[in-house]
């Protein structure tokens, strides 16, 4: 009764919609002769007792109109056929080519807007009479519509059929051609309270275009929402946010849609285990990224902003030094300010092009995934070492120098560790822009990290070419010197930071290698100073042998560390399995995601996380903790990054119970925390 009912009251709200709630242009229109879309009842060929015969209804529409196919989407209707047969003869399941989407006033419909045959095949009985065959007869209704009216349409289509032997009609072999075919496998799919997951078994060599799943179910999914695609192996994966009245499900089927060509392919599936991860091919919020002028001014903004960020206070020291140099004169100051630039779009240019080349060959990387890597973490701590020893004035290469002698080349170079160094975090505008770079074209993506470096670059530029700006700096003098050594106690600090985090990243003995290839470098630098004929000819060979011995006997001192860091929360580790049981208890959950070497994630916990006034908040309110450790690269991590829109730490997330999830700022107030819990 109730699978009957909703047709019924689906046609009878797109009426009393197209009569009261449409201007008075498109109201509910009666076609003065015929149908806005033509049907024609046609066999594609005689009739043979015990042999399937295929029928086809073909359908033309005028410009401008459209009909649906059997499941409509969120308006319109699906076709309804009363046949009149011989008796023993049967027709079954129509056969649709794939649909079209069509989004109007934020409806989906499911729509065919060209001309368009459904199959039906006909089950002719062994012991038919074929001679003077009663006709075919079929009493059809659908749904005729324009973007502005909707027309209901019938027509009573009637077939004499030919017996014996004959020419077959040849627009069959096209009209088969449209359909999808059935797998011959049967998918799986899983069913939570937000999605339905679907694995459909196809070659991973299957080439996908924009794909679609339309849902032969009706009331299950949203179909306007935005659907994410993964590849895993010769499976791929589609998730589809839930809406609906069905609570369930026994089995479903449905099309494919392979590309913007008409091919796709016809799934069924049974409930079962749906893979998790791949990689991700299609969707995740790609739809609905604000325009690139947007997206390109937040990368700017997020790239100036960034130069206030806790991560970036390490290297203000480099950037102090240099702008007091700048005041000598108006053309070094406009040379080292243009060098300051190149460097750090230089560097944001090449780690996002790198970063969208791994994420398109398969690998799960997000922003700052070189902080991941321990190779790069003992080279950026032997660079931290040596920059200390320049400043304290342990040595003096001037063409490196990043102090009073080092001109343009001197500039470049701390453009170039600016922005590495800057790159672990993510804050104001900043977040959005790289997320979206994730998605969008690889020019488009690198567009935006082009914008962020420059952001980051636009204040030094400006004092190199306002000399305004200029004269508000110290004249330089004596005083640098002792400023210079100054600076090495934060420069050592640094230093201090990054051999925790070889510790934490890859053991004690991991962190002791570290620092020997840290000294060791240094030790080149300091010979290399004193060799006063061609001291280069040394240096080279000298980093390469360097080089080579730390590629070999690095991986044997790696020892990841497996202890999880304790936390006043009680934080229970990431997982998606574990997130959907928090959130299925129906408690508040605090999600976040951190990495050791994301200062800003740092200050945010002691800020406003790891607090007992947090702690006790929490418990009052039954608030189930959650952390995500990124300071290793994790793929569960990584993807739950891109599907919230962001390209790296920190992220924060609540969930008020039955609610969907709350990105939080990325920097948090002392008592952001507290206010929330205290809301449940």
């Amino acid at each position: 009764m109730r699978a009957s009912f909703i047709p019924f009251l689906k046609a009878l709200i797109l009426l009393i919609v197209a009569a009261f709630a449409l201007p008075a242009a498109a109201q509910l229109a009666v076609p003065a002769k015929g149908n806005h879309i033509a049907a024609e009842l046609v066999a594609a060929g005689p009739v043979v007792p015990g042999e399937e015969l295929d029928l086809a209804l073909l359908f033309r529409p005028e410009p401008g109109w459209h009909g649906y196919w059997k499941n409509p989407g969120d308006a319109g209707l699906g076709m309804q056929l009363e046949w009149q047969l011989p008796e023993g003869w049967k027709a079954g399941e129509p056969l649709y080519p794939v649909p079209h989407k069509l989004l109007v006033a934020g409806l989906m419909n499911h729509v065919y807007e060209g001309e368009y045959a459904v199959l039906v095949p006909l089950a002719v009985p062994a012991n038919a009479a074929v001679a003077n065959i009663t006709p075919i007869q079929v009493e059809a209704n659908w749904l005729a519509c324009t973007e502005q009216i909707c027309v209901p349409e019938r027509a009573t289509l009637t077939l004499r059929l030919a017996s014996g032997q004959g020419p077959g009609d040849p627009r069959f072999d096209q009209w088969r051609a449209a359909l999808p075919p059935l797998l011959d496998q049967k998918a799986s799919f899983e069913l939570t309270a937000d999605t339905l997951r679907i694995a459909v078994p196809i070659p991973a060599s299957l080439a996908l275009s924009d794909p679609h799943v339309f849902l032969a179910n009706e009331q299950l999914v949203d179909y306007a929402a935005a659907q994410v695609f993964r590849r895993d192996g010769d499976v791929l994966v589609a998730e589809i946010p839930r809406k609906g009245l069905a609570q369930d499900a026994q089995g479903l089927s449905g099309i494919l849609k392979l590309d913007d060509q008409g091919n796709g392919i016809t799934f069924e599936a049974v409930p079962g285990e749906v893979p998790t991860g791949g990689t991700l091919i299609a969707g995740s919020g790609g739809a609905g990224l604000a325009p690139l002028w947007v997206l390109v001014g937040g990368a700017f903004l997020g790239g100036l902003i960034l130069n206030l960020m806790p991560c970036v206070f390490p290297i203000l020291s480099l950037k102090a030094m240099t702008l007091a140099r700048a005041g000598e004169s108006q053309a070094s100051a406009r040379r080292e300010g243009v060098a300051y630039t190149a460097g750090v779009m230089l560097a944001c240019l090449a780690l996002g092009g790198l970063l969208l080349a791994l994420r398109a060959g398969g690998s799960e990387v997000g922003w700052a995934f070189q902080l991941q890597e321990p190779g790069v973490v003992v080279a950026l701590l032997a660079l931290a070492v040596a920059i200390t020893a320049n400043f304290a004035g342990v040595y003096e290469l001037p063409s490196v120098s990043f102090t009073r002698t080092g001109g343009r080349s001197s500039a470049f170079a701390t453009g170039l560790l600016a922005a590495f160094v800057a790159t672990p975090c993510t804050g104001p505008f900043m977040a959005a822009a790289m997320g979206a770079a994730l998605l969008l074209p690889w020019w488009q993506g690198l567009f935006l990290f082009g914008a962020l470096g420059f952001g980051l670059a636009l204040p030094f530029l400006l004092l190199g070419f306002v000399p305004a700006l200029r004269r508000l700096l110290p004249k330089p003098g004596k005083w640098m010197d002792t400023f210079r050594r100054i600076l090495a106690v934060p420069m050592g600090l640094v230093a201090l930071a990054l051999l925790w985090l070889t510790w934490r990243l890859g053991g004690p003995l991991f962190a002791v290698f570290a620092v020997v290839v840290a000294l060791a470098f240094l030790g080149i630098l300091v010979m290399v100073q004193r060799r006063e004929s061609r001291p280069w000819l040394f240096a080279a060979p000298a980093v390469a042998v360097l080089a080579a011995v730390t590629a070999l006997v690095l991986p044997h001192a790696y020892r990841p560390t497996t202890s999880a860091e304790e936390s006043l929360l009680a934080a229970v580790p990431f997982s998606e399995a574990k997130l959907a049981e928090a959130r299925a208890s129906g408690k508040p959950v605090f999600l976040w995601f951190t990495a050791d070497w994301c200062l800003t994630c740092k200050v945010n916990e002691g800020v406003a996380i790891e607090r007992e006034g947090t702690r006790d908040a929490f418990a009052k309110a039954g608030v189930v903790a959650m952390r995500g450790d990124w300071t290793r690269r994790d793929p569960a991590i990584t993807r739950f990054l891109t599907e919230h829109g962001v390209a790296g730490v920190p992220l924060y997330v609540w969930y008020a119970p039955g609610k969907d999830g709350e990105i939080l700022p990325q920097v948090l107030t002392p008592d952001s925390l507290i206010e929330l819990a205290g809301k449940v």
